[in-house]
């Protein structure tokens, strides 16, 4: 996730009708009223006029982009990027752009298509990454790939304004740390008391007992004195 891309040169460019073949590509139709360097396999420099971006059909991995023609017969260039986030979306497709010394073509640096807050950050070859750190005054996202195939592949770093290459920051490869698990603290539970089982006899059943118990002395003693006498 990269946050703070560069603002969109207003005079630099025209954004023409979007057209989505569909969500998937993010096709969008843009004219450039300026030569533009895009970074990719092969580095071009695009002449004024209209072309197409769109991410590339591939089985895993949504971060190549290509630039055609306005009737897509014609590939320029096939540019590895890496995901961009910015906090507030737009109606409109943006740009944003490296700034270069005066007299040079502007370089490309990220595209957001309308309403999305995910875009594409290019990534530039190590040579052109480490000129164009120079001259912005900021580090530059790099990669040593030579061909398409290897965009796949190929790891991406930071080239800083030094010209000094760095491991890409945890932010594009860590996911969030997962929160720590709250310790387990054993407590010991005491045996709960056994529960007086509820009184379900009758008080009517006790008396009556008592009374025939009382009966039976009664004639034990009866029969006791009649054997003396």
């Amino acid at each position: 996730m990269r946050i703070g891309a560069v603002p969109v040169l207003g005079s630099l460019l025209l954004v023409g009708g979007i057209l989505s073949a569909s969500d998937y590509d993010k096709r969008t139709e843009v004219t450039f009223n300026e030569p533009v360097i895009i970074a990719g396999v092969p580095v071009v420099t695009l002449e004024p006029g209209k072309y197409v971006i769109r991410l590339m059909n591939h089985d895993h991995n949504r971060n190549i982009v290509q630039v055609f023609n306005l009737r897509e017969d014609h590939l320029f260039t096939t540019v590895l990027a890496i995901p961009n986030y910015r906090l507030f979306p737009k109606d409109k497709t943006t740009f944003s752009f490296w700034e270069t010394p005066r007299g040079n073509p502007t370089a490309l640096r990220a595209w957001f298509t309308a309403g999305d807050r995910w875009g594409q950050e290019f990534v530039y070859p190590k040579g052109l990454a480490a000129a164009v750190a120079r001259d912005a005054g900021e580090t530059v996202l790099s990669t040593p790939a030579e061909t398409v195939a290897e965009l796949d592949t190929a790891p991406v770093t930071e080239v800083t304004k030094t010209g000094q290459e760095q491991p890409l920051e945890a932010a594009y490869i860590a996911p969030e740390p997962a929160a720590a698990a709250e310790p387990v603290t054993e407590v010991a539970v005491a045996a709960p008391e056994p529960e007086a089982l509820p009184s379900t006899g009758s008080p009517f059943f006790t008396i009556g007992l008592l009374g025939l118990m009382a009966a039976a002395a009664g004639l034990m003693l009866k029969r006791l004195a009649y054997h003396k006498s």
